[in-house]
């Protein structure tokens, strides 16, 4: 007979003393886990665990006490069951920590790609990279008019800490509980500059869009993104939007940008007042213009000028353009035209026949030209102050010999640069030292080898040293820290005088001019002497 090994073993029978014994066993592992999780001790091995066996319990309560696929995971610390074995075995084992950073230092060619925060280390470029993102997004936008809006994602705090605006809107006494805000009053275009500005102090200012920008930037008092757009618009203020700005300057209340557009608008009023944005004026604006004393034009030019605007504005209000309707449009700011000013044969051909007068007012307006008795008129009388040209001489004298100075169609031509923003009107040139002549000029002015304006035309001079005045069509704008070339090729038969002692730097007012030679000249000028002595300008 086979004799059996004795097992050290303890036979239960459902006994509530073994199933206590088991429980507090448990009981002190779980304590043992908790304290480890608690002291946050790594030491790179694993806590002991210990495998449990089962007694030769029946079945249902090993089943109960541990199920046979359980693992239990808490902080690296495995606790396995098995129902497979009917004797009590206590086993210790360790394992190695295998967290995220050794695994990458194990296996060096499985490595983990990084984040996008990782990716971008600064503040700055992590919150550029949720500009117009939907991640974590916690509101909307619905920008624009309706049929041409656009859903803008955006992240309150960003907002909020950028504009006080947004800050009140979001987190005010009355914060908006929408999840989509309408804002119809805004281009889209500008609204996202706008954000853009805000999350990563980008500017990203263009032509088309930068007044609707201004406007936003206004709106939620971003003054910083305010500021540039008013930088932009008077770096490109131009006489065919210098109306428009004025317009829009006067809207936005800024004074630095409204005082540079009436520089540009006198200078060059004849090319403002014909641009197609002075017909896109409001009304106020075009009173405003049309009361100004300096503007630098004829007043049949201005007439006409009005004459389109109203027609535009007749189109805006759904109007046929009528002498009646354009009348209507225009109201008292007719009266501003200063008719009465015009030459008897610009009133005749112009103001007289254009029907926007009445039958009785162009009566009275022949007789105030013709009558020694003058009707009284509703129109202003005076003529337009306009600007007082300036004058850069840069010669301190002059001189003649019996051999100099002789034109033959060579070109005499100078560079200059000024410290503010001008306008050149025109040049004074030195005329005939041997008596009365006429001489054939063209003259022209360039920047970079492009020419901005040229004129070709006559002048008389009358044997004196003093300079004669030559014209280009419209004044030029200069900008300033740039050097230009102007030029002047004249033909005559006569002699005449020529400039001496030139200077290189010349204060004039407020402006100071620069000067040196340029590669264009081929008849003798030069900063030292020669010819073009003046240049007249408006500043």
């Amino acid at each position: 007979m086979r004799k059996r090994k004795k097992v050290f073993s303890l036979k239960l029978e459902y006994n509530p003393i073994g199933r206590i014994l088991f429980m507090l066993l448990l009981q002190l592992i779980r304590e043992t886990l908790k304290k480890s999780k608690k002291t946050g001790k790594h030491t790179g091995r694993l806590p002991v665990c210990y495998e449990i066996l089962t007694l030769s319990l029946k079945k249902k309560m090993a089943a109960e006490l541990y199920p046979a696929t359980t693992n239990l995971t808490n902080n690296g610390t495995t606790v396995t069951a098995s129902d497979k074995k009917s004797d009590v075995q206590v086993t210790q084992s360790t394992t190695a920590a295998t967290t995220p950073t050794t695994q990458q230092n194990i296996n060096n060619n499985n490595i983990d790609p990084p984040s996008w925060q990782s990716s971008h280390p600064t503040l700055r470029e992590r919150n550029a990279l949720m500009f117009n993102n939907e991640l974590m997004a916690d509101i909307h936008f619905i920008v624009g008019p309706p049929g041409e809006s656009q859903k803008v994602p955006v992240h309150k705090y960003v907002l909020a800490v950028g504009s006080s605006v947004f800050c009140a809107m979001f987190y005010g006494d009355l914060a908006e509980e929408e999840s989509e805000i309408h804002i119809p009053d805004v281009e889209p275009a500008a609204f996202l500059i706008l954000l853009n500005y805000m999350y990563s102090d980008a500017i990203d200012l263009e032509a088309d869009t930068v007044l609707a920008t201004l406007y936003a930037a206004k709106k939620y008092i971003v003054p910083a993104l305010a500021k540039a757009c008013v930088t932009f618009l008077e770096t490109s203020l131009e006489a065919k939007n210098a109306c428009v700005l004025l317009s829009q300057s006067r809207l936005f209340e800024e004074p630095e940008l409204t005082q540079r557009c009436w520089e540009v608008i006198d200078a060059q009023a004849e090319l403002a007042l014909g641009s197609e944005g002075f017909c896109e004026i409001d009304l106020q604006t075009l009173k405003i213009i049309l009361q100004r004393e300096t503007l630098n034009s004829k007043e049949v030019v201005i007439f006409d000028a009005v004459m389109s605007w109203a027609t535009a504005e007749c189109k805006r209000q759904g109007l046929r353009a009528t002498t009646h309707n354009k009348r209507s449009v225009l109201g008292k700011a007719l009266y501003l035209v200063r008719i009465p000013t015009m030459t008897l044969e610009e009133f005749a051909d112009g103001a007289a026949q254009s029907d926007i007068l009445t039958l009785e007012e162009t009566h009275d307006i022949f007789l105030w030209y013709t009558a020694a008795t003058k009707p009284k008129l509703d129109f202003p009388l005076a003529q337009r102050q306009g600007l007082a040209p300036q004058r850069c001489h840069r010669f301190q004298s002059s001189a003649y010999r019996s051999n100099q100075w002789r034109y033959r169609g060579r070109c005499d031509s100078i560079q200059f640069a000024v410290d503010k923003r001008i306008f050149i009107a025109g040049l004074g040139l030195y005329g005939s030292s041997g008596g009365k002549a006429e001489y054939s000029v063209k003259i022209e002015l360039k920047r970079q080898g492009v020419t901005l304006a040229q004129n070709l035309t006559k002048f008389v001079s009358d044997g004196s040293s003093s300079t004669f005045s030559v014209w280009f069509e419209h004044p030029v704008q200069v900008e300033q820290d740039a050097f230009y070339t102007v030029s002047v090729v004249l033909d005559g038969n006569e002699l005449s005088y020529f400039g001496q002692e030139g200077m290189t730097e010349v204060q004039c007012g407020k402006v100071t001019f620069q000067f040196q030679c340029s590669s264009d000249s081929t008849n003798g000028t030069g900063v030292q002497g020669g010819q073009i002595p003046e240049l007249v300008f408006y500043a």
